[in-house]
């Protein structure tokens, strides 16, 4: 029997348009599907025939002429969060949390197989402090904006609502967040400099290629280099990633001839074989420490201006000192 669902619009689906807000809330649907129910009016924003594009915002009543069985078959399932990983946050406000994600964590799930990651992480710690309640949520979740490889570790955004997490996103997209990274690398670099280039992915062995000049299906990227300190044959740098690209700055640097010490995939074999060996380094070192926001509109205008750090973990500081200092 059909009968009208009707769901009314909050401050987590404000603001966006009708197709994408029900292609999360009937995710297991065919996109198909739904434009075809839009089209012969049985889907309407409060009581008016709509259209895929039509904009949806807090108050706004959607209406679902569908069958129960029909909104049963294709609703969201609501994920299960559970993480015993402790957030080592930074900073939290009623729209952001920032957070230090350690090197080996992933930052978000892998396919359909369980592993613990940060975003679990989060929504679990969100869940328990009573900041986030899924049951009451028609498609928002949680969720992180900036993403580090799972051998970097470093500052992570995570939006605590759906407007957060659009207005960063847009930031980040727009090149108005500055993102920083300490690292080593192997050889002596003697001035700062931009450096510009085109990355392509290869998906089967999941790695990069830096070429010089552009060629079909790559990208351009462009990194900021700037050396803090150099000796003993190695160099301490700051990167500044303009473009965010899968693995840029790894790729990037080692492309130039300055590997980073430790990275399995990118570095000198020999060079990372001294530094498991005195230091049980097992992975690149590469911190994102560093974030700076510009660029965000109202509620998160706040936020503009103001900068947030976060420490190495305790072996790479140990290195830095033992190299540098």
């Amino acid at each position: 029997m059909i009968k009208i669902r009707e769901l009314i619009i909050d401050k987590n689906e404000h603001d966006q348009r009708l197709d994408r807000f029900l292609f999360k809330y009937l995710s297991r649907a065919p996109r198909s599907f739904i434009f075809r129910m839009i089209r012969k009016k049985n889907i309407e924003v409060n009581r008016k025939r709509a259209k895929p594009e039509t904009m949806i915002y807090k108050g706004d009543k959607v209406q679902l002429f569908l069958s129960d069985e029909t909104i049963n078959k294709f609703i969201t399932i609501k994920e299960e969060f559970s993480s015993n990983i402790e957030l080592d946050i930074i900073y939290e406000d009623k729209n952001v949390i920032l957070i230090n994600k350690p090197a080996g964590l992933l930052s978000h799930k892998a396919g359909q197989d369980f592993e613990e990651n940060l975003v679990d992480s989060m929504v679990t710690y969100l869940i328990k402090e009573k900041k986030y309640n899924p049951e009451t949520e028609k498609t928002f979740t949680p969720a992180i904006c900036n993403r580090l490889d799972r051998n970097t570790s470093g500052v992570i955004i995570g939006a605590k609502n759906y407007q957060a997490l659009k207005i960063i996103n847009e930031a980040i997209k727009n090149l108005e967040i500055k993102r920083y990274y300490k690292t080593i690398v192997n050889g002596i670099i003697n001035k700062d400099f931009k450096a510009e280039a085109y990355l392509s992915k290869d998906k089967d062995r999941n790695i990069v290629k830096i070429k010089e000049e552009s060629q079909k299906n790559n990208k351009k990227i462009q990194t900021n280099i700037s050396v803090l300190d150099k000796r003993k044959g190695y160099s301490l740098l700051e990167i500044e990633l303009i473009t965010g690209r899968t693995h840029q700055i790894r790729g990037h640097l080692a492309s130039l001839g300055y590997p980073i010490i430790g990275d399995r995939k990118y570095g000198n074999r020999k060079i990372n074989s001294i530094f498991k060996d005195r230091y049980q380094l097992d992975n690149q070192w590469l911190h994102g420490y560093r974030i700076q926001f510009n660029g965000l509109s109202s509620p998160l205008e706040y936020l503009n201006g103001k900068s947030f750090g976060s420490r190495p973990e305790n072996k790479y500081v140990e290195i830095e000192k033992d190299l540098f200092r």
